[in-house]
């Protein structure tokens, strides 16, 4: 079975959610002995990055316009690659290239499967232009496909606003990566950014609205009087944002302790994780969030709003779930950082759940039913 991975960003540092999970699916496919190829841009995708892939087929196309991802290609070695694939496997939703995947794949005649990772709903920037995106050819891209992967049940509505049945969508959760339970030495990670002495509430993501950074600071400033003892970092790249925080925390007055450390990945990823308290996830709009499960493999406990699809976090007794608004993040942000012993005790039931429910093995066994449905081959 040969399967085209269609992903405009495999980059690390702004692939983001569904880079990891174009990766960690691919691989494992590869692994079990699926011919896969990965249609994407060449942005990020340098020498070590395509040594990650090594089973895997990359045709990384030069992106001329990186601002709206616009990529230069031929449109008869588009058709080829399509032909080759007996699935084509789209992630996200919003770009060019996906678009002219759809047109390949119906001149082809291949059958294609569509994973917009919460990128349905029109949020964020560029929402006129989402909505004429929708108009001219989104919504034929959801509505036409040959089967649509939710990656939380939350996400189900989504594609009913499109124009398709509740019943045709099939949930296949996020994983988490086993490897990271490894415990590292964060003495230099710690020093390096001012945080050996102090504890801390983390951010993991990129700075951008979306994602809700926004809303963490203004809970924060709100709670820091009633927490002394703890500082905000923020670990990720900037999504435009990163002026507007610095100057949020500045008018609030925190500004001593909020820390921007950038792009965090690797090891210095793992020791972020394994050295805050907590992780918060005040997105907005997400699908469901690699990094709550990355934080549940180092036994740490996460707070995230009911914008992320998961809520098992707080049935599983592994965080707390608030509302999309800076009240209610401080609110429980407080409640949990000054019980420290429940804190640890949410960390330890999160990685228990986890482990037994979400790993990528589990991800990799639902694509591979689902594709040989449609492919018709074994």
């Amino acid at each position: 079975m040969k399967i085209l991975h269609v992903n405009h960003l495999l980059d690390a540092v702004t692939g983001g959610g569904t880079a990891e999970r174009t990766y960690q699916i691919s691989r494992l496919l590869a692994k079990a002995g699926v011919e896969c190829t990965v249609l994407t841009l060449d942005i990020g995708m340098d020498a070590a990055r395509r040594r990650e892939f090594s089973d895997v087929r990359i045709v990384a196309l030069p992106c001329v316009l990186r601002r709206f991802f616009v990529p230069r290609l031929s449109w008869q070695r588009l058709k080829s690659e399509v032909k080759a694939a007996h699935v084509i496997h789209i992630m996200g939703h919003w770009t060019l290239l996906n678009a002219l995947v759809f047109l390949a794949a119906r001149s082809a005649g291949r059958p294609y499967v569509i994973c917009p990772a919460g990128a349905l709903p029109i949020v964020g920037r560029s929402r006129l232009l989402k909505r004429l995106y929708n108009f001219l050819i989104g919504r034929r891209i959801v509505r036409r496909a040959s089967g649509h992967i939710a990656i939380t049940a939350d996400e189900i509505p989504h594609f009913s606003t499109y124009g398709v049945a509740p019943e045709k969508v099939v949930v296949i959760p996020n994983g988490a990566p086993a490897a990271a339970s490894r415990a590292h030495d964060c003495a230099a990670f710690l020093a390096r950014h001012g945080l050996a002495q102090r504890k801390f509430v983390l951010f993991l993501g990129r700075l951008a609205y979306v994602k809700g950074p926004d809303l963490l600071l203004d809970a924060f400033a709100s709670a820091a009087a009633r927490l002394p003892d703890f500082d905000l970092v923020y670990a990720g790249p900037d999504g435009g944002m990163l002026s507007q925080l610095r100057q949020q925390a500045v008018q609030h007055g925190v500004q001593a302790r909020v820390r921007f450390v950038g792009y965090v990945g690797g090891e210095d990823k793992a020791c972020a994780l394994q050295s805050c308290e907590l992780l918060v996830i005040p997105s907005r709009q997400e699908a469901m969030s690699i990094v709550a499960l990355e934080a549940g493999v180092h036994r740490k406990p996460v707070l995230l709003t009911d914008r992320c699809g998961f809520s098992e976090v707080e049935q599983a007794g592994g965080g707390r779930v608030a509302s999309a608004t800076s009240a209610s993040i401080g609110s429980i942000l407080v409640q949990m950082a000054s019980n420290p012993g429940e804190l640890a005790r949410m960390g330890d039931r999160l990685e228990a759940f986890i482990r037994d429910h979400y790993t990528w093995d589990q991800a990799v066994a639902k694509h591979v039913a689902l594709f040989q449905q449609l492919a018709g081959v074994r």
